[in-house]
């Protein structure tokens, strides 16, 4: 999948009313996940994605944070709230892992804590916003 089609993907899917809001989203979730997950996992993450979208990856700061700080720092970023940036996470990762290999959402799974299984779910109910960041 390309840059374009990948941000028009999101637009379509999360309803965002400009291709900019899409980006954003996806800037926002990759550059969260860089900052929680080890360096080397995100640059090899960051190889499998458009060139475009890979370099959120690669200024990560391997930090540890639970789940909900991870959609509160997605909410700063992108100036949503946190339901919105939850719902966003949950659709950017879906489309991660329809491009990238199974084994390098595989590592990246690993990386993170039990709580952030819900976003490697396959996805249900595209295009309903969940009612609280945990849905």
């Amino acid at each position: 999948m390309k840059h374009d089609e990948l941000v028009g993907q999101l637009q379509h899917r999360a309803h965002l009313g400009s291709r900019g809001e899409a980006e954003r989203a996806i800037r926002a979730t990759l550059e969260t996940l860089a900052d929680r997950i080890p360096e080397a996992t995100a640059h090899h993450l960051a190889a499998q994605l458009p060139p475009e979208i890979g370099e959120y990856l690669l200024h990560g700061t391997a930090v540890r944070f639970d789940l909900d700080d991870f959609f509160k720092h997605i909410a700063e970023r992108e100036h949503k709230t946190v339901a919105t940036a939850a719902f966003h996470a949950r659709l950017v990762f879906s489309l991660v892992t329809q491009v990238v290999s199974s084994g390098i959402m595989l590592k990246v799974r690993r990386e993170l804590p039990e709580s952030f299984g819900m976003l490697f779910l396959p996805e249900r109910g595209a295009g309903t916003q969940p009612h609280h960041a945990h849905a």
